[in-house]
């Protein structure tokens, strides 16, 4: 099972990126994890200085943005867009 974190403490692109991945995942039929981290302190554990973070499979994927729809799918499928 694919594991998801969105680290953030609840401001607004924190709820459009976690709704976003919860509807991303739904739509698709994807065996994930969702977690919602709201704990300072795990933030710092992964790095993030600007939420929202997205962590797929504990990697960090993105900060302080919320990411397109598709290169979630990638992120979500194991591709790489570096």
């Amino acid at each position: 099972m694919i594991s998801i974190k969105i680290l953030g403490t609840g401001c607004k692109k924190c709820q459009t990126l976690e709704t976003k991945v919860r509807e991303l995942v739904a739509q698709n039929g994807f065996d994930v994890d969702v977690e919602k981290v709201t704990d300072i302190n795990k933030m710092i554990d992964y790095g993030i200085m600007m939420t929202p973070g997205l962590v797929v499979n504990n990697k960090v994927v993105s900060a302080g943005i919320v990411p397109k729809d598709d290169q979630i799918i990638k992120w979500i499928k194991g591709e790489q867009n570096d």
